[in-house]
């Protein structure tokens, strides 16, 4: 009888997981996530609401932070309370529909994110190279197109993952190597041929991240051309300086999700503990450190947030 209803149990839920070995400190160890949750939460919120209520920041860098600190918020409270479950209550169980549904909105999420970013490195751009038309090419219309249209490519193009996820019987030992879900890491745990599931997972990936980060890359090339060709050294600088913050978000988001991608399909050899620390930073730590590294950065929404708290 028991092992029918362990055989039932392995067919209704995944079992997520911690840091293993490491069961007994598991309450300690919820702190930092705990700090991390509220700090992100607060920082994002506060983004939003600066950019909200003050008029001046109504321009296209600030609304594409905006939209930036919607798509953190997203995964935030798409991931973390799953994560303090297993430390704080040892809650590990997560059914098979709340698992595709999780995993879905971590995917399209991070692929927004990565749509956002490569919107922020066109904006630095147009503001390098052609300051003068800034103002007529990025108008207020025109963002909320853009936005638009790669948030449906990112919701779009993550919708057949559950689908293709639930045509699969699970049959093996259903425990996760993270403490959320993953497409690339449920796919591996099917008792049938994963194919297709892999091949579109892969296409998938290298179409939105891979050729997000291409053309990232491409429009830095062309604002150092542009600032080389026409600026003197202090200007250069002054430029550049202006493109720091979007590069730490690119560094911060991108590092992390092309290792945890390139470990999951090659890294069988790969220690557990490494995918399990990469797949915490490629979640949470960008929610962290984006309102940080924009609030240092930007003088005018320094300036804004010191004035709330102040008063």
């Amino acid at each position: 009888m028991s092992a029918v209803n362990d055989t039932e149990l392995n067919a209704a839920v995944f079992l997520l997981t911690g840091l293993p070995g490491q069961e007994d400190i598991h309450l300690w160890i919820s702190i930092p996530f705990c700090l991390v949750y509220v700090i992100s939460i607060v920082g994002n919120s506060v983004i939003l609401f600066i950019i909200k209520t003050d008029q001046s920041l109504h321009e296209p860098m600030y609304i594409f932070l905006s939209m930036l600190a919607v798509t953190d918020l997203g995964l935030s409270i798409t991931t973390i309370p799953t994560i303090l479950g297993i430390y704080l209550f040892n809650s590990r169980e997560i059914s098979l529909d709340a698992c595709f549904a999780q995993l879905f909105f971590i995917h399209s999420l991070s692929f927004i994110e990565s749509s956002i970013l490569l919107l922020m490195a066109f904006d630095r751009f147009v503001a390098i190279s052609n300051p003068l038309r800034y103002a007529s090419v990025l108008t207020l219309p025109r963002i909320a197109k853009m936005g638009l249209l790669f948030v449906l490519r990112g919701f779009v193009l993550t919708f057949p993952f559950p689908f293709l996820l639930k045509r699969f019987r699970y049959c093996q030992a259903n425990i996760l190597s993270h403490s959320y879900c993953l497409h690339q890491e449920v796919m591996k745990l099917a008792c049938s041929d994963i194919t297709v599931n892999s091949i579109y997972g892969l296409f998938i990936t290298l179409l939105m991240v891979g050729l997000d980060s291409l053309l990232i890359f491409l429009s830095y090339v062309m604002i150092l051309k542009t600032v080389l060709k026409v600026a003197s050294p202090t200007e250069w600088l002054r430029a550049l300086n202006t493109c720091v913050s979007h590069l730490c978000a690119v560094v911060l988001f991108y590092t992390p999700e092309i290792g945890l991608s390139v470990l999951h399909r090659f890294g069988k050899a790969s220690p557990p503990l490494l995918q399990i620390l990469l797949g915490y930073v490629y979640l949470l730590v960008p929610p962290l450190m984006n309102p940080i590294v924009y609030s240092v950065k930007s003088k005018h929404l320094r300036e804004r947030i010191i004035k709330v708290f102040v008063k």
